[in-house]
């Protein structure tokens, strides 16, 4: 087998599996059969602890006593956090942090 179908043996393999983990709950749970009370609470509740734990990972490096003290990291978590209150957009808060970041990092503090 050559490189290229290789290439394309995975990633077909990956769309397949895909594909299957997005229909598996509408195959459960489709219908007229009632969501379970435990996969309703955690449609709730993993969101927000999922955000807290990229919050967590992405700050972790941060170091406020060298460098830039953390000043960059900390105005793009303001205007994600700021953005997302005022139009309740997730991917106009997390494109704007991430340009936001960027921006400070290669032009301001450099």
């Amino acid at each position: 087998m050559n490189n290229t179908t290789y290439i394309l043996m995975a990633m077909l393999v990956m769309a397949a599996i895909t594909l299957a983990i997005r229909f598996v709950p509408f195959l459960l749970f489709g219908g007229k059969k009632k969501v379970p009370k435990s996969v309703e609470y955690l449609g709730g509740v993993l969101p927000p602890a999922m955000i807290a734990i990229l919050v967590v990972y992405c700050l972790k490096t941060v170091t406020p006593l060298s460098g830039t003290h953390g000043l960059p990291e900390l105005i793009s978590v303001g205007v994600v956090a700021g953005l997302h209150i005022w139009k309740k957009n997730t991917f106009l808060s997390i494109g704007a942090g991430t340009i936001c970041y960027m921006i400070l990092i290669q032009i301001v503090f450099i």
